[in-house]
């Protein structure tokens, strides 16, 4: 028995307006509105929304049979929320069903796990309980940014209780490996790991309406032969792509949906079930230990992480980013914590990319700048603003061993603050149950009805009052 396990990311960057060097010190406000709202409203009708209308009858037709998973970025989920607020209720409605899980991931969409580990691990908390707030669960299974992982971002996804992580099947990584096994991760052996099927999933991202490409047109029934096919021994494929495949990059003229609500109906017939990562760490048992020395990520041929870092462009650009990391955590203000969150989403250093040939042509596709001078140059502009503001907060003469006491100070204090209400309140309730006995009028001995246990609470907690205070 095989099964398929489907995942689709959802993730869109707050898209920065034209900040020129005259602005910095002016001009704190740094989004493009305008676009940000026409792209993600355009996406959201071409694909998110018709896409979420297809799971769920699949739902409905097909009941447990059929599940699939989602990554939200945080940041994605609040453009949705102010722009395409039908679009969470129709997600909170496929939540619902029980069919779907939501997976963990960095609130940004960011870099933070390469650069940043107190970053990492708080805007993973974030973004688990943005999940919780909207839709009712916590994730068990984590996502990291485009897919990026080694041993040191393993090690750190399983302190923070995850079961699984979800990564690329880099053919560098895995030789003669076959990425359709649950593996292990070297650095955490509890850690399961699911690797991408790069080449069923990206014949359904990338090659699904490709008149040359000579498997076209891709139909249902062919798919599913071709993992019916997979040795026997070969018990799982994961099916790891953009949300946007659906409606927007294989555009529904292509007969992707139709292609969609028949994957289970021949997967059945072929005794192939839909599992969601969750099930498939529970369910199956890794065959080995996965070394990863160095970051991949599901980009590009090389899979590794040139697309965000790979000239210095982007590597000063996102240096400078989280020189200032201490000191924005130190904040409190909230433009400054939000704006922290939307200048780290990767995109701003994908943009930036030089690469050439066929990787070059797929990143100027995504780009909103000229060139990658101008996305530098234009978030250079930004990031200096950014940093001057945080600079009036806390002062670079600050160093980071001053840095580091002030912040455990203000921890102890903060610590040292709660406990004491804590013990004030309990010395309140105390006081109220002991006045409460004293002036309460006593009965005849044959009419009294005390309570058992009244009179033991109160002398109980006298005795803990006196502790508190000695």
């Amino acid at each position: 028995m095989k099964a398929i396990c489907l995942y689709f990311q959802i993730h869109q960057p707050n898209r920065l307006k034209t900040y020129r060097f005259f602005d910095i010190g002016n001009d704190h406000y740094y989004y493009d509105d305008f676009a940000n709202d026409d792209i993600i409203t355009r996406i959201a009708h071409r694909s998110y929304l018709p896409a979420n209308e297809t799971l769920l009858e699949m739902i409905q037709t097909y009941g447990k049979k059929f599940k699939v998973a989602f990554s939200i970025s945080g940041v994605a989920l609040e453009q949705l929320e102010q722009y395409v607020p039908e679009f969470i209720d129709s997600m909170k409605e496929l939540a619902e069903t029980g069919c779907v899980e939501f997976l963990s991931e960095t609130y940004a969409h960011s870099l933070a796990s390469l650069y940043d580990p107190d970053e990492f691990v708080a805007q993973v908390k974030a973004h688990d309980e943005k999940i919780f707030q909207l839709f009712g669960v916590r994730p068990t299974v984590f996502r990291n940014t485009e897919l990026i992982y080694n041993d040191d971002i393993a090690a750190m996804v399983h302190s923070m209780g995850f079961k699984a992580m979800i990564t690329d099947g880099a053919k560098h990584i895995l030789g003669w490996k076959s990425p359709n096994y649950l593996y292990n991760a070297a650095s955490s052996p509890k850690l399961r790991l699911l690797l991408k099927n790069s080449k069923l999933s990206d014949d359904i991202a990338f090659r699904f309406s490709d008149g040359n490409w000579p498997a076209y047109p891709l139909t249902a029934d062919k798919f599913i032969n071709w993992i019916a096919a997979l040795p026997q021994e070969e018990q799982l494929v994961n099916l790891f792509m953009n949300y946007e495949t659906l409606g927007e990059l294989q555009p529904r003229e292509s007969g992707i949906f139709e292609f969609l609500r028949a994957l289970p109906r021949f997967a059945q017939e072929s005794d192939i079930n839909f599992w969601t990562p969750s099930e498939v760490a529970s369910k199956l048992k890794p065959v080995d230990i996965l070394t990863v020395t160095h970051p991949i990520s599901w980009a590009d041929e090389a899979r590794d992480t040139s697309a965000w870092l790979g000239n210095g462009l982007q590597q000063e650009a996102v240096e400078k980013l989280y020189s200032i990391g201490e000191r924005v955590r130190l904040c409190q203000d909230r433009r400054i914590k939000q704006d922290w969150y939307y200048l780290q989403a990767s995109d701003h250093f994908f943009y930036m990319a030089t690469k050439h040939s066929s990787d070059g042509r797929i990143h100027s596709l995504y780009s909103p700048y000229e060139s990658p001078y101008m996305a530098f140059t234009n978030y250079m502009n930004v990031l200096s603003d950014f940093m001057t503001r945080v600079e009036q907060q806390y002062p670079s003469e600050i160093d980071n061993e001053e840095l580091n006491a002030l912040l455990l100070t203000i921890s102890n204090q903060e610590a040292e603050i709660e406990q004491l209400k804590r013990e004030v309140a309990m010395m309140r309730n105390n006081i109220v149950k002991d006045l409460t006995g004293d002036f309460a009028p006593e009965e005849p001995e044959a009419e009294q009805h005390p309570e058992p246990e009244a009179k033991p609470k109160r002398k109980q907690s006298a005795r803990k009052s006196s502790k508190k205070k000695d």
